[in-house]
């Protein structure tokens, strides 16, 4: 009988790899924007022999497909975390939303700026658009969940109005010489305007 057992090992790295180049294929396109991506470069990047990256991504659309669909797992990730500490009421929803806006311009910004570049990428493809909107719906939903424990009563749309101000914010925020003053206040006003009664 043939031994099976090292194909777990060998899978998991050729799945370690696999991360490792589109992770680097996320830093390429949040430094240098989406046009400087290609197979060679993700391979440098990564630190890979040429020609790695592209036997997992045959074509330049499957490596764009897969960057997303990473993008998209991360931001679950994170999700899920943040997730695991529900706001109690205004201030701590305000304190939450402020530290999301302050972490996807700094230290998360790489990751950020190529998010954008993806969301851009997918208004003329239709595939990418589906990623898109998925990803944003999976957010609203997080959102509107915490807005209903709030007491808020059209939490659907109270959610898509926060998201909308913050996606705008962190758009400037990303492309912007200068950063501008603190959002604390901003952010504080968006929530409270929400949730009136905190006000």
């Amino acid at each position: 009988m043939t031994d099976e057992r090292p194909r777990p090992a060998t899978d998991k790295r050729t799945a370690d790899k696999r991360t490792a180049a589109l992770d680097a294929a996320i830093h390429l396109v949040g430094t240098e924007g989406l046009r400087a991506l290609t197979h060679r470069r993700v391979d440098a990047i990564a630190g890979v022999p040429a020609g790695s990256t592209s036997n997992y991504f045959r074509t330049r659309q499957a490596l764009v497909e897969g960057v997303l669909d990473r993008l998209l797992e991360q931001d679950r990730v994170q999700l899920a975390a943040i997730g695991s500490a529900m706001p109690g009421d205004a201030c701590e929803l305000e304190e939450l939303m402020h530290g999301y806006v302050m972490f996807v311009t700094g230290d998360d910004l790489v990751r950020t700026r190529a998010r954008f570049a993806m969301f851009v990428e997918a208004m003329a493809t239709p595939d990418l658009r589906a990623g898109v909107e998925t990803r944003r719906s999976e957010l609203r939903g997080w959102i509107g969940t915490v807005l209903a424990g709030l007491g808020v009563d059209d939490s659907a749309t109270a959610a898509r109005v926060l998201i909308d101000y913050l996606d705008g914010l962190i758009l400037h925020r990303c492309t912007s010489h200068d950063d501008g003053p603190d959002p604390r206040d901003g952010v504080a006003r968006m929530v409270r305007m929400l949730l009136p009664t905190a006000g």
